[in-house]
């Protein structure tokens, strides 16, 4: 394939003055200038871009965003400036940290049959928000559905996240993960936790996959890594990542015990062991005894009814019967009852953090 080079261009009425600005406050280097005798053209290139500065160009100033390392560093550590030709210039972090929003408390119910609309979204997946006002931006909660199956045009990309958790609803997905070994297959009832920043890549689909995917903040960065190859070598899958180990919960090996909640036992997905606390999950069913009121004390704790039926009963709350396909959350110290569950019960459940006490009564 020949050469290709693409350049931005940026309007000036001075060449003379943009010459040092972008070569020595900006740190670029002048590639080409042109006529020698009355120059009217500069092309510049550097952090990953060329730019074509022309004389009398028809073009706006426009914005240049530089992103690097030590922003303090850098352009004597301006976060903004204005070149000679107008053009604004803003300095930003490489790596921004992390931030996560505090939580706004609510209690919150969402039901399939409210027909909430699908959206569609990366790589052609239909997304369903799960909690609308997103509890002030800590969270998302997406139900998400691929109606054909088949390859999904996917790339190796990783998510610049808190937690991430994908649990599978309904039919199957193939992926594959960064030093996890070769592909695998992720059936119905099982779920993996996506460390922070892990490569990954989902390859194929069953018809009518469904899963449930909860990502910690709300709004987080998906980055495409176009130089990695998955599966990588050799395997490691005790590494971690940002201090997370990836998991990939299998139920059919992983025994029912006592929940938290009377009348209720749950498969606990080791996710709390492998997240350093910072979120559990647990698939709960039906057992012997009494369903009573209960209050929590986590931050964040999200339920999704995945089959049978209840009756969520609340303080000061009508109640609310729940089918498969709804949500909700309980904000903590609320008292709740999961009322008159069917046998055929089961629910997701996901706390953030993974520790947290339960107090029975109103």
């Amino acid at each position: 394939m020949p050469r290709t080079e693409a350049e931005i261009r940026l309007p000036t009425q001075d060449l003379r003055d943009d010459i040092p600005f972008f070569t020595k406050t900006l740190g670029m280097r002048l590639d080409m200038i042109y006529p020698a005798d009355d120059p009217q053209v500069a092309v510049f290139s550097g952090h990953g871009l060329r730019i074509r500065v022309e004389k009398g160009a028809p073009d706006p100033p426009g914005t240049l965003r530089i992103r690097t390392e030590n922003p303090d560093s850098f352009a004597g550590g301006a976060r903004e400036l204005t070149a000679p030709n107008g053009s604004r210039i803003e300095i930003a972090a490489l790596n921004p940290p992390l931030v996560v929003p505090p939580t706004i408390h609510s209690f919150i119910v969402r039901r399939l049959a409210d027909q909430a609309p699908w959206i569609i979204g990366r790589a052609g997946m239909h997304y369903r928000d799960l909690i609308p006002d997103r509890l002030g931006g800590s969270i998302i909660a997406s139900h998400i559905r691929i109606p054909d199956g088949g390859p999904v045009p996917d790339m190796v990309h990783y998510h610049t996240v808190g937690f991430q958790l994908i649990f599978c609803y309904r039919g199957w997905v193939d992926l594959v993960y960064e030093d996890q070994g070769p592909p695998f297959r992720l059936h119905a009832g099982n779920c993996v936790i996506q460390p922070p920043e892990i490569r990954h890549r989902v390859l194929y689909a069953s018809d009518n996959i469904e899963v449930i995917e909860i990502g910690v903040p709300a709004e987080h960065v998906t980055t495409i890594d176009h130089e990695m190859e998955l599966p990588n070598g050799p395997q490691n899958p005790g590494r971690r990542f940002q201090g997370q180990r990836f998991v990939h919960f299998k139920a059919s090996d992983t025994p029912w015990v006592p929940h938290r909640l009377p009348g209720f036992e749950s498969r606990d997905t080791t996710i709390s062991n492998n997240t350093q606390g910072i979120a559990g999950v647990h698939v709960v069913r039906r057992a012997d005894g009494t369903p009573v009121f209960c209050r929590h004390d986590a931050d964040i704790l999200f339920s999704f009814v995945m089959s049978g039926t209840m009756i969520l009963e609340g303080e000061d709350r009508e109640p609310h019967a729940l089918e498969p396909g709804d949500a909700f959350v309980i904000p903590p110290g609320m008292a709740t009852r999961y009322a008159a569950p069917s046998d055929d019960i089961e629910i997701l459940e996901v706390s953030l953090p993974g520790g947290f006490r339960t107090t029975q009564g109103t």
